[in-house]
C-alpha cells in the first residue's frame, strides 16, 4: 500500500523538497507541518467554514495586489468610455464647426488616452494574471500539503482522476474567480458611468441601450450556464478516463501476465466512448454559444445606429453624439459580457471549491495523541500488546501470518501507521513526536512510491550518500543488474513510480533505499516476494550481513529469510501463537510447515 502520495516510504517529503536543510513547521488544518524555509513566505491557513470564506481567504492573503488589479480594471473600463465622447467632440467642434486647431487637439487627446489606455491594460493583465497565479498556486499547496498529512488514506478516499482534476482544473476555475476584484469591478462603474453619459444626451436613446444590454446578457447567459455545465460533466469523464488510463498502464504487466489486458481494454473503450459523446455535446454548445454571442450583439448594434440616426435627422442630437451613441454601445459590450461571464465563472468557481474543500475536511486517521515527546533511547523495544508482538533490539524479528493483512497490521502498528497501544522503550508510542518516529521507525513495502527522476535521487532522496554507498545498497539488495541495465547508471532516469523497471527491480530498488536510510528499527513486509529463490538467497545472506546489531523487523514466509532470522514469530487470528527459530517451529508446528515450506512435507513423505 502506498504510506503517502508525496513522500517516500520513509514518510520524507518529496525528494526536490526533502534535500531542503531547514525547516519550519507551519500551522495546518489538522495540526502543524514541518515545512522546508525555502518554501515560505507560508501558505497560510486557510478558511474551511464555506466556499465563500474560502475565496475570501485567497483575496485576503494579496490584499495589496487585488486592491491594485481593482484599481487597473476600474481606471481601464473608465477610459475605454473617455474615446467615444472625444471622437464626438472632434466632429462636432472640428470637422462640422471647421475648425482644425480644434479638431487637432480633439484628435491629439483620443490619441494621448488610446495610449494611456494601453498602458492601464497592459498593467491590469499583469496584476490580474498575479492575482489568478497565487491564488491557484496557494490552492495548489494546500491541497498537496494536506494530502501528505492524509497520508496512505487520500488513495482509499479519493480516486487519482479526481485527485488530477482538482489540481489541473479546479485551482484555475479558482483563481478565475479573483478576476471579479479587477475587470468586474471595473466593469460595473464603466456601466452605471455611459448610462449616465447616454442620459444627459437622450433619454430614450440611453433607455434602450441600458436596458438592452441586460437582455442580451439574459439570452446568453443561459447558454453560457449550459456550456460550463457540459464542460464539468466532461471534466469528471475525463478524470475517469484518465484514471483507468493510468491504472492500466502502470498494471500493464500484470495484465499480460493474468490475461486481463483485453478486459481492460475493453472498459477503456467504453469510457473513452462515453468521453467522446461528452466532447460531441460541449461542442455543440459552444458553437451555439459562440454564434448567438457573436451575432446578438451586432444585431443590437444595428438598431442602436437606426435609432439614432433618427434622432439625428430630427436634430434631436448631434451627427457627433450619434458616433458616440455607436462607439458607447460598442464598448458598453465589452463589460457586460465581462459580468456575464464572471458570474458563470463565480457559479462554476464555486463548484470547484467545494471539490476542494471536501478533500480539505478530510482528516487523517488518528494514530498519536498530540503529546509529542522525545522517544526512547537507541535500543529501546517495542511491544504491541494486540497482537503479543514483541521486537527485541539489535536482533532480526521475523513476522509468519496465515493472513497477509494481519502481519501488515502489525507491521503498520509498529511504526504508527495506525492507532495503537503500542509501547516503546516503556512509554506510548502515540505519544512521541511524528517526526521522530519516521526518522527511527521505516517501514517498506512494496506500496511504497517511486519518484521520478534520476535514480541516484530515487535511491538517496536526501542527496547524501556517496556512489560508493549507494552501489553497495544496490549489491545488498541483489539490484546491481538494475544498475548495468541502464544506459546512465545512477543519473539514469526513472519514471513515475519505477514504471521503466520491472517488479523485481522496482522492489529490489525500494529495498535499496531503506537500507540506505539507515533507520534504527527496519520493518520489510514481502521485500523478496517478485524475485527468483537464487536471487532472494542472496538478498537473504546480505541482508543479514548488513544489518547485523540493528534491530529489522521482516514481514513474509520465505524460508530463506526465516533462516536468517534471529526470532520467527508465528501469528494465528493476529496473536502470537509461537516463537522460535525457523528450525525450531519447522519441527514442532505444523501449521508453520504448511505455511513456509509449500508442501514440503508431502514431497518428503513420497
Amino acid at each position: 500500500m502506498i504510506r503517502a502520495p508525496a513522500s517516500d516510504s520513509m514518510g520524507n517529503p518529496h525528494p526536490q523538497e526533502a534535500r531542503l536543510a531547514q525547516t519550519t513547521r507551519v500551522p495546518g488544518p489538522w495540526g502543524s507541518l514541518p515545512l522546508p524555509r525555502s518554501a515560505l513566505p507560508p501558505t497560510g491557513v486557510p478558511d474551511l467554514r464555506g466556499p465563500g470564506r474560502f475565496v475570501w481567504w485567497l483575496i485576503s492573503c494579496q490584499p495589496w495586489r487585488v486592491l491594485r488589479g481593482a484599481l487597473y480594471g476600474t481606471l481601464w473600463m473608465g477610459v475605454l468610455m473617455v474615446p467615444p465622447y472625444l471622437l464626438s467632440r472632434a466632429i462636432d467642434d472640428g470637422l462640422r464647426a471647421e475648425n482644425p486647431r480644434a479638431l487637432f487637439l480633439w484628435v491629439a487627446m483620443l490619441v494621448a488616452v488610446t495610449l494611456l489606455n494601453a498602458a492601464l491594460s497592459v498593467l491590469r493583465h499583469r496584476t490580474m494574471s498575479l492575482v489568478r497565479m497565487d491564488a491557484a498556486h496557494r490552492t495548489m499547496r494546500v491541497v498537496t500539503r494536506h494530502s501528505t498529512v492524509l497520508g496512505a488514506s487520500l488513495a482509499r478516499r479519493v480516486s487519482s482522476g479526481e485527485l488530477s482534476t482538482v489540481q489541473a482544473a479546479d485551482v484555475l476555475l479558482i483563481a478565475h474567480i479573483l478576476t471579479m476584484t479587477g475587470p468586474g469591478v471595473g466593469s460595473v462603474i464603466a456601466y452605471v458611468g455611459v448610462a449616465i453619459l447616454l442620459f444627459t444626451m437622450s433619454p430614450p436613446l440611453a433607455a434602450i441601450v441600458v436596458f438592452g444590454v441586460p437582455v442580451l446578457a439574459l439570452v446568453v447567459g443561459p447558454l453560457l450556464g449550459r456550456l460550463h455545465g457540459r464542460q464539468r460533466t466532461y471534466r469528471e469523464h475525463q478524470g475517469a478516463a484518465t484514471a483507468l488510463a493510468a491504472d492500466i498502464v502502470s498494471g500493464l504487466r500484470v495484465l499480460c501476465g493474468i490475461g486481463g489486458k483485453e478486459h481492460f481494454a475493453r472498459r477503456y473503450e467504453e469510457r473513452s466512448g462515453a468521453l467522446l459523446g461528452q466532447g460531441y455535446r460541449v461542442s455543440e454548445t459552444t458553437s451555439w454559444f459562440h454564434a448567438v454571442s457573436a451575432c446578438l450583439p451586432v444585431v443590437f448594434l444595428g438598431v442602436v445606429t437606426w435609432v439614432a440616426a433618427r434622432l439625428a435627422v430630427l436634430d434631436q442630437i448631434t451627427v457627433g453624439e450619434t458616433v458616440a451613441v455607436y462607439a458607447y454601445v460598442a464598448v458598453l459590450i465589452l463589460p457586460t459580457f465581462f459580468l456575464i461571464e464572471g458570474a458563470t465563472g463565480i457559479t462554476q468557481g464555486l463548484v470547484s471549491v467545494r471539490r476542494v474543500l471536501r478533500v480539505l475536511h478530510m482528516e487523517p486517521p488518528s494514530a498519536g495523541s498530540g503529546v509529542n515527546r522525545a522517544g526512547p533511547a537507541p535500543g529501546s523495544e517495542l511491544d504491541d500488546p494486540a497482537s503479543g508482538v514483541t521486537v527485541v533490539p539489535c536482533t532480526t524479528t521475523a513476522l509468519v501470518a496465515a493472513s497477509p493483512k494481519e502481519a501488515a497490521a502489525v507491521a503498520d502498528r509498529l511504526c504508527r501507521y495506525i492507532d495503537s497501544e503500542v509501547i516503546w522503550g516503556g512509554a506510548p508510542l502515540r505519544d512521541v513526536e511524528l517526526t521522530e518516529v519516521r526518522e527511527r521507525l521505516l517501514l517498506s513495502d512494496n506500496g511504497a512510491y517511486l519518484f521520478a527522476g534520476p535514480l541516484r535521487e530515487a535511491l538517496d532522496p536526501h542527496g547524501g550518500r556517496t556512489d560508493a554507498e549507494l552501489s553497495e545498497a544496490l549489491r545488498v539488495a541483489a539490484a546491481t543488474d538494475v544498475l548495468d541495465a541502464m544506459p546512465d547508471g545512477l543519473d539514469s532516469w526513472v519514471e513515475p513510480q519505477g514504471r521503466n523497471l520491472s517488479g523485481g527491480q522496482r522492489q529490489r530498488v525500494r529495498l535499496a533505499r531503506a537500507l540506505l536510510a539507515d533507520a534504527e528499527v527496519l520493518v520489510l513486509v514481502e521485500p523478496t516476494s517478485a524475485v527468483d529463490s537464487h536471487t532472494e538467497a542472496a538478498i537473504a545472506e546480505r541482508l543479514h550481513e548488513a544489518r547485523s546489531g540493528r534491530t529489522t523487523v521482516v514481514v513474509g514466509t520465505s524460508p530463506l529469510l526465516l533462516d536468517r532470522a534471529d526470532r520467527v514469530v508465528l501469528l494465528v487470528d493476529g496473536k502470537v501463537a509461537a516463537v522460535g527459530t525457523h528450525g525450531e517451529l519447522a519441527q514442532t508446528r505444523g501449521d508453520y510447515r504448511a505455511l513456509v515450506l509449500r508442501g514440503a512435507d508431502e514431497e518428503a513423505g513420497t
